[in-house]
């Protein structure tokens, strides 16, 4: 089994305070989401609606000393809350997108990677947790590669 891991609303919570100058000086802008479906929340590990607000930031999901280490945009909901899908529960927001997972060992090499439809996750994520050298996998957002969840054995 696995578990599917969001990112913490309190990391973000005080760039809502900060003016669009100050953003703006941490390589940050604030937007507001245009159409559904196409805002993806790294807090609530889902889609802002059209109307609410959100930073897009750039943030480093892979913070290793190897040669993997990374970096990309996110988008954070201004009003998101914490969330921890069950185990083996997978968000609406990954079912719906084409996918890149990535596997990587304990010591932050990457072992494997593919691409995945979201509606068939469960299969490569199972995959991949079969290989004794995959310590845990990062999914990303297939058309725009952005980085979306941390993704570790339950």
């Amino acid at each position: 089994m696995f578990r599917i891991h969001a990112l913490p609303a309190a990391r973000f919570a005080p760039l809502f305070a900060l003016t669009d100058d100050e953003l703006a000086a941490r390589d940050i802008r604030r937007v507001v989401a245009d159409q559904a479906a196409s805002f993806p929340c790294r807090v609530s590990l889902r889609d802002a609606e059209p109307g609410e607000r959100l930073v897009l930031l750039p943030y480093e999901h892979h913070a290793v000393a190897t040669p993997y280490r990374a970096s990309g945009p996110i988008f954070v909901r201004e009003n998101a809350t914490d969330t921890t899908p069950a185990i083996g529960e997978v968000p609406e927001q990954l079912r719906r997108r084409p996918l890149s997972i990535r596997a990587y060992g304990d010591d932050g090499m990457m072992r494997i990677a593919d691409v995945v439809e979201g509606a068939a996750i469960e299969s490569l994520i199972a995959r991949f947790f079969d290989r004794a050298d995959v310590g845990y996998l990062h999914v990303h957002f297939a058309r725009y590669g952005c980085y979306a969840c941390r993704v570790t054995r339950a």
